[in-house]
């Protein structure tokens, strides 16, 4: 699987490293990705998905159940 969080849907993005010289050279801004275990109160099962922190506060703020089915909505999910 591609590095994309599941929650929020970002993905990396590509830009440039700038010398003083001002030569520019490519690089990857990469995210702050984790593999992480939920526990699902409606399923009683555990959920693993790939999170950046920021998906982490999310689910803390709004619940799982919520935004998974909103993630799921987006697109950015397929759970079973």
């Amino acid at each position: 699987m591609s590095k994309v969080c599941q929650i929020t849907g970002r993905k990396r993005m590509k830009g440039n490293n700038v010398a003083h010289s001002k030569l520019r050279t490519k690089r990857d801004f990469s995210l702050n990705l984790k593999t992480k275990k939920f526990w699902s109160e409606e399923e009683q099962r555990f959920i693993t998905l790939k999170v950046t922190c920021k998906g982490m506060r999310i689910i803390e703020k709004n619940g799982l159940e919520a935004t998974v089915r909103e993630a799921q909505k987006k697109g950015y999910v397929d759970l079973v």
